[in-house]
């Protein structure tokens, strides 16, 4: 049952493009580029993905930036990661992209943006798989470097369809932020942003009142207050829960502690997603089915986050429509019935 579960269609909407790189690519880059890794083979890169808090992860997701420097770098990165996500039943992705993070290394705007459209534009003709992206912004950085971030992409608003917060994100609350995400929206851009994950709950409150994002990236401490979670609920704010990166980042000790079954039961609209999956061990099809093992999830349960993942997406209604029929038609080829 697991096999067919990974693969029902769903959307991923948690994905950093730059958390793709994986060490073969990084290796390859690095020659292409002529840039020194800090690592003599692919095995050695791989055993400094050990991590013990989101930000010892960020110290080596940072230093394996470097190989990023031409546009055709960032297209090899964001095909690779599309033509895997398709084999998980991947039908859509909303993909962040840090472009704070390659600026102050020298790397121009317009060749992030560049490199990165030049995937995301083909990617339902290349790949069968509708793509967008999303801005964020470094919030250990400051609301000053977003307001920099976002005078610098305005021009390429049509290739952007919504802002994010992310980074380290113990002591840099939301609130902060208020006027980028509000010059953001004036341009026609959505919102998101990451609360909740190490933050403390209110972090997850600032996001929605003072932000007002649409989601909620983690937001798996929203169980530590009941109100919050029943808000969650009843407004159906979408959570875009990260399996595998919880327990690499020590959020919870293993995949049987995770809270994700008890976010269900609560009525939350939770979504699993992969979000940097080079560095933490697994692509969105991983995280379902390790996770449904871990937790005994069964096949209704994996049905409404597909649905969930879907429904939060943000595409039209033509689109979310036919990807509810996709699903629903695979459920029924696999279990004999569609989501509920």
């Amino acid at each position: 049952m697991i096999d067919d579960l990974f693969r029902l269609p769903k959307a991923e909407l948690h994905l950093h493009v730059e958390g793709t790189l994986e060490p073969e690519l990084a290796f390859a880059l690095a020659e292409r580029n002529r840039v020194a890794l800090p690592y003599a083979s692919v095995d050695e890169m791989r055993r400094a993905y050990a991590f013990t808090s989101l930000q010892s992860f960020l110290d080596v997701y940072y230093a394996g930036m470097a190989v990023l420097r031409t546009e055709q770098d960032f297209a090899d990165l964001a095909n690779a990661y599309l033509e895997r996500a398709r084999r998980d039943g991947v039908v859509h992705v909303e993909m962040f992209f840090d472009p704070q993070a390659h600026v102050r290394r020298g790397v121009p705007f317009r060749t992030v943006i560049d490199g990165l459209w030049a995937a995301v534009s083909r990617s339902e003709e290349r790949f069968g798989v509708s793509s967008a992206l999303i801005m964020c912004f470094l919030r250990d950085l400051g609301p000053d470097a977003a307001e920099a971030a976002l005078d610098a992409a305005l021009p390429y608003g049509e290739r952007i369809v919504a802002v994010g917060l992310d980074s380290a994100e113990v002591g840099n609350p939301p609130a902060p932020f208020r006027r980028v995400y509000e010059r953001a929206r004036a341009a026609g851009w959505r919102s998101v942003a990451h609360a909740g994950e190490e933050g403390p709950p209110s972090y997850i409150r600032e996001a929605l009142d003072v932000l007002h994002v649409e989601r909620i990236d983690h937001g798996v401490r929203c169980l530590e207050d009941a109100a919050l979670m029943a808000r969650l609920r009843d407004e159906r704010i979408p959570l875009t829960v990260c399996p595998l990166s919880n327990v690499r980042l020590r959020v919870v000790d293993t995949l049987a502690d995770h809270p994700l079954a008890r976010m269900l039961d609560a009525g939350l609209a939770a979504t699993v997603n992969s979000d940097d999956p080079a560095y933490f061990g697994g692509y969105v099809g991983d995280n379902v089915a390790r996770t449904a093992e871990a937790l005994r999830l069964g096949a209704d349960a994996l049905l409404t986050l597909a649905r969930n993942s879907i429904d939060a997406s943000f595409i039209s209604a033509e689109r979310r429509a036919e990807y509810r029929r996709r699903l629903d038609d695979a459920a029924r080829a696999a279990f004999g019935t569609a989501p509920h």
